[in-house]
Order: C-alpha cells, then sequence, then structure tokens
C-alpha cells in the first residue's frame, strides 16, 4: 500500500496535532501531563497486552475459549477491559483452513480496550477499501502469505460489531506459561494481518 498524498500543501497530521495540542495547553485548555499520560495509557496499559492476554487464556483454559467465542464482551470484561469502543466485541478464530481479518470500511471502529489505538495503516483508506476486494494479496504485501486452501473471510467492524482475532496457537508452545504465551502475541494478530509465530 502506499501512502496517500497530501493536497493543497497543507501540514501532514502529526503536525497538526502537534500545533493544536500547544495551542490548547498555551491558553490552559489542556494539562499537557494528563494528556500525556491518557496518551501512554492507551498505547502501553490499553494496548495490545491486553488483547494478548485474552488470547493466551484462551489458548490454555478451553473452558474461556468458549466463553469467548459465545460472548466476546462478557468475557473480555472477565479481566476488567471494557470502556468506550470495548462494547459489542465479537471473537472469530483462525485456524489450519479459515484465516479471519479485521477491517473498518466506514472509518477505524476498532476494541480499543484490547488493542490500544488503532495503527496508522488500519485508518488508511488503501487498506480500509484493498482488503476487501483483495485480502490474499493485500496480506500478502503486509508480510502474510497463506496458502492458496486457507479460506480467508473479512470482518467488518462497526459501531454494532467491533470484531476481534482469535490467532491459532502456534505449535511448539505446549510447554510455555500463559504469561509467556501472551509475550508472542502482537496486535497485527489480533487483526488478522499477521500470526503468531514462535521465534526460532
Amino acid at each position: 500500500m502506499t501512502a496517500q498524498p497530501h493536497s493543497g500543501g497543507r501540514a501532514s497530521a502529526p503536525i497538526r496535532t502537534e500545533a493544536l495540542e500547544a495551542l490548547l495547553t498555551e491558553k490552559g485548555l489542556v494539562n499537557a501531563g494528563a494528556l500525556d499520560g491518557l496518551i501512554n495509557r492507551f498505547v502501553n496499559d490499553v494496548g495490545p497486552m491486553n488483547g494478548a492476554q485474552v488470547v493466551a487464556r484462551a489458548w490454555v483454559d478451553a473452558d474461556f475459549r468458549e466463553r469467548l467465542l459465545d460472548d466476546g464482551t462478557a468475557a473480555v470484561g472477565e479481566f476488567g477491559f471494557s470502556g468506550p469502543q470495548g462494547e459489542h466485541i465479537v471473537v472469530v478464530p483462525n485456524d489450519d483452513k479459515q484465516h479471519n481479518v479485521v477491517v473498518c470500511t466506514l472509518c477505524s471502529c476498532y476494541p480499543w480496550p484490547l488493542l490500544g489505538l488503532p495503527p496508522d495503516w488500519y485508518k488508511d483508506p488503501a487498506y480500509r477499501s484493498r482488503i476487501v476486494r483483495e485480502p490474499r494479496l493485500v496480506l500478502s504485501e503486509m508480510g502474510l502469505d497463506l496458502e492458496d486452501d486457507i479460506n480467508i473471510t473479512v470482518w467488518d467492524s462497526s459501531a454494532e460489531n467491533r470484531y476481534f482475532i482469535l490467532p491459532q496457537r502456534p505449535k511448539g508452545t505446549d510447554d510455555l506459561s500463559e504469561e509467556q504465551l501472551a509475550a508472542l502475541v502482537s496486535r497485527e494478530a489480533m487483526v488478522g494481518v499477521a500470526v503468531v509465530e514462535v521465534a526460532a
């Protein structure tokens, strides 16, 4: 995917955001420390490690996995993960024959309590339009080459349902603890543009 060109000589989004933050801080409308703390919370504390904990638990606890697939919102709530963008979580599992990937074609609906802030590529118009039309090609461009016999389903997140991928547990991890398993899980795997792998 290629970056979208800027039009009309407008400043890039990061520059505009930084200027807006400086202006609001200068006028006393925003506390810079509080804002940094909020951003840090979503990037780190409320980030992908929350989702990774959920995935690891589902890999080691069959009863939890069943609850997660039956009612994602309630099962995720068992960890205390909830809040805005965390309602109506629908979990779909990947396996040997089925690969699922998530997009939001209208905007960037995303399960924040599980994955933190959405990455730039998830919000990019090219990803949002192309993953629906040519998922196998887009996944390949992002570094994930799937065998031809693996079926690919694209799930379109919205305000009604926010989809979350339960990646397939990699082989050779039977002796790993739940914490060690969680450390293997990436944000990309929980969106479906990558798989969980064990470092050689």
